[in-house]
Order: C-alpha cells, then structure tokens, then sequence
C-alpha cells in the first residue's frame, strides 16, 4: 500500500526519499490495525510549510494518499470483503 501511497505523493510534488521506508513506532506494528505513516512536508523548510499551510495542497496530498489506498485495495481486496465480492462479479461476467 506505501508503493501506492507513494506513487501518488510522487505526481503532487518532490519526495525526499525516492522510496518506502519502515519505522519500528508501535502504533506502525499493531497486526490488527493497518497503519501509514505519511510524512509530508519538513515544517523547518518555510517552502514546504507555506505549501501546507494552503488547503489546495492538502486536498491534493489528502487525494494522493486516499487514491493509493484505494488502488492498493482494488488490486489486493480481502477474502470476504464487498470489495472482493464486486471483483469476483466482474471477472465472472467476462
């Protein structure tokens, strides 16, 4: 899912590391609640923080974000999930 999440943050503007990272935070860890964490801007780099500062841009990372949530699901969906169901239809029908 961060490889989708990442591909849209990379269409919004720069990314400081060119790829996804791991981080032991415990929150990050909890098998039983999927979890990202998104680090968007440096708030010590005034650029950056005017950038979030502008509600423009965080509808655009807010999209990034929830699109490559969205993607990743569409292509992994769950075993009995309606995601998975609708997927099942469609490859059905054709």
């Amino acid at each position: 899912m961060a490889e989708q999440v990442l591909a849209g943050l990379k269409k919004v503007g720069k990314v400081h590391k060119p790829g996804v990272e791991s981080a032991g935070f415990a929150v990050l860890k909890s098998p039983d609640i999927p979890s990202l964490l998104v680090e968007a801007a440096f708030i010590s780099n005034p650029q950056e923080e005017k950038k979030l500062n502008s509600s423009a841009y965080q509808r655009k990372l807010a999209s990034a974000v929830a699109a490559g949530v969205k993607r990743y699901f569409e292509d992994n969906a769950p075993d009995g999930t309606l995601l998975a169901l609708r997927k099942q239809i469609v490859a059905s029908r054709n």
